[in-house]
């Protein structure tokens, strides 16, 4: 495994990470997801990603007790949670002081853990200023109940907000961002957040280096019944995978997998390794609803080095035809 530091922070972070959306308490059983971590762990992963919004909580629960059984040394692993969606009623939504504190609570209970080492903000909160929520993670950061906040999926300049309360009021900043990141989602990582990496030492999780299996090639014949695509409730995956289709992604995606067999790698290696050549990826969070996916995919860390400049133009080429859709 390699480890990196999470920003300019002096966390170790695993290049590669895993998390339970969609899977944990919902499309594995649990002696599947036991699997999983372990094998995650055995392989030198020590970030575990989570959220309260995750099978309605379930998911934490599952991780909860699956880090419970194994008892392993709590110096040796990182939990994370995410607080925004959680639940119908007002308050149970949000990024209020209230909601903030109280999710976090219901989280460590769910993990049974004494702390989280990362929380994260799932969203921008429109209806909460920015100010509440920074003080709100500053007092559970003085707690001892979470080590780093960051956020997911916020803009550049709500970041810089959140920086700048916290300095300007002498309180703990955001470490870490969780964007949307693969060879087709690219502008924010890339474009938006390059200025604010030195600035203020942006740390970044990045997730769904697959595209939610997109870029495994998996679903070229057709949709199989056990993925993420034939979920009902994620109808958005199957409209995204349909109009690359129709912008011409299938020779794309050939053209990729023949880039990945000149260096002895499959597809979805190719995929996450690209990820991790970016520097301003602290971690790449691995998911996976099959024991052999995760043992796959953990091999992408063989061909980092493989991906040298030559290749990496070859990418570029490869993905021009899809470039802007950015999906």
């Amino acid at each position: 495994m390699i480890y990196r530091r999470l920003g300019k922070s002096g966390l170790q972070v695993s290049a590669l990470s895993f998390g339970s959306w969609i899977t944990f308490g919902d499309q594995v059983n649990n002696s599947v997801a036991e699997s999983c971590l372990k094998t995650a762990y055995d392989a030198g992963v020590n970030f575990f990603d989570n959220a309260e919004v995750y099978a309605n909580g379930q998911s934490e629960e599952v991780m909860g007790s699956i880090l419970s059984k194994f008892g392993w040394a709590r110096d040796t692993y990182l939990v994370s949670s995410k607080v925004f969606w959680g639940g119908d009623r007002p308050n149970q939504t949000g990024l209020s002081r209230k909601h903030v504190v109280e999710a976090c609570h219901a989280a460590l209970r769910r993990l049974r853990v004494d702390y989280l080492d990362l929380y994260y903000c799932h969203r921008p909160d429109p209806e909460t200023p920015i100010e509440e929520t920074v003080r709100a993670m500053d007092t559970l950061v003085q707690q001892g109940k979470i080590l780093y906040w960051g956020t997911s999926e916020w803009s550049a300049a709500s970041i810089m907000e959140a920086h700048a309360i916290a300095r300007e009021h002498h309180l703990t900043p955001p470490t870490m961002e969780q964007p949307h990141y693969n060879m087709l989602k690219r502008q924010r990582v890339e474009i938006e957040y390059a200025p604010i990496y030195e600035s203020i030492g942006l740390g970044t999780t990045i997730f769904s280096p697959l595209a939610s299996g997109i870029l495994t090639g998996k679903y070229r014949d057709e949709i199989p019944s056990d993925s993420r695509l034939s979920i009902e409730r994620l109808e958005f995956l199957r409209e995204r995978w349909e109009r690359l289709k129709e912008h011409g992604f299938l020779p794309v995606l050939e053209t990729l997998e023949s880039l990945a067999h000149k260096i002895g790698a499959n597809l979805p290696q190719l995929a996450i390794a690209w990820c991790l050549k970016n520097p301003n990826v602290s971690s790449v969070i691995l998911g996976a609803s099959k024991l052999e996916q995760l043992e796959n995919n953990l091999g992408a860390l063989e061909f980092i080095d493989s991906l040298d400049e030559e290749l990496m133009d070859d990418i570029e080429v490869a993905l021009s035809p899809i470039k802007e859709l950015d999906v």
